[in-house]
């Protein structure tokens, strides 16, 4: 198993970062890798509750994953598990665990998305992460 680590600084305060990714409406403006759009999202960010969301990369392919909330801390913490359908490009289960912290420029968001399968998995999230967190930035900034 392997992990994949990023930081980034989000002109925006904690509470917004936080409902980006804890919102179905927040989630629907960022969690896509490209620039293409994201199909459907639900989100019910409670420990137990679920997500899931499909997008369409820019090449015209289809991902969905979804997972659980295995922890959340307002607007400090957010723990999830994420499965990919159709197991691409990772199969099985893997942890996601997102961290935001006050900094003078708003909020640094760290990411790190571990129990990947192997160094393929690690450089594709990676990757998709990077991507994501961009749009996240320019979506909470804006």
């Amino acid at each position: 198993m392997t992990s994949v680590t990023l930081v980034r600084r989000i002109r925006a305060r904690p509470e917004i970062v936080f409902d980006a990714v804890t919102t179905t409406e927040g989630i629907a403006h960022w969690w896509c890798p490209d620039e293409g759009p994201v199909l459907s999202s639900e989100c019910e960010a409670r420990v137990g509750g679920r997500y899931r969301v499909r997008f369409r990369l820019l090449d015209d392919s289809e991902h969905e994953n979804s997972g659980e909330f295995l922890e959340i801390v307002r607007p400090e913490l957010v723990v999830m598990s994420m499965s990919w359908k159709d197991g691409v490009p990772d199969p099985g289960e893997s942890r996601v665990e997102i961290r935001f912290r006050t900094v003078a420029e708003g909020t640094e968001i760290t990411v790190t998305h571990s129990q990947l399968h192997d160094e393929r998995s690690r450089s594709s999230h990676t990757e998709g992460w990077t991507g994501a967190l961009r749009r996240l930035e320019a979506y909470c900034a804006g």
